[in-house]
């Protein structure tokens, strides 16, 4: 059994506007799972992990209230 880990890098928000002061929302996959975290806390930002489900929840909540 492999002990390894499928985490994507992080993708920034098209929404960013191609921001370079990472100060945008970023999404990933970790094994699967989609996650959502602030850049603009470095570090110590909280990572929200999510089902899928949910996931699409909330991009289609940002969607209509955008």
């Amino acid at each position: 059994m492999s002990n390894t880990s499928n985490t994507g890098s992080w993708r920034k928000s098209s929404r960013s506007g191609g921001n370079q002061d990472n100060n945008c929302v970023e999404v990933r996959l970790n094994d699967g799972a989609p996650q959502v975290s602030d850049s603009k806390l470095a570090d110590d930002r909280p990572i929200l992990t999510l089902t899928p489900a949910s996931y699409n929840g909330l991009l289609a909540w940002v969607k209509d209230h955008g």
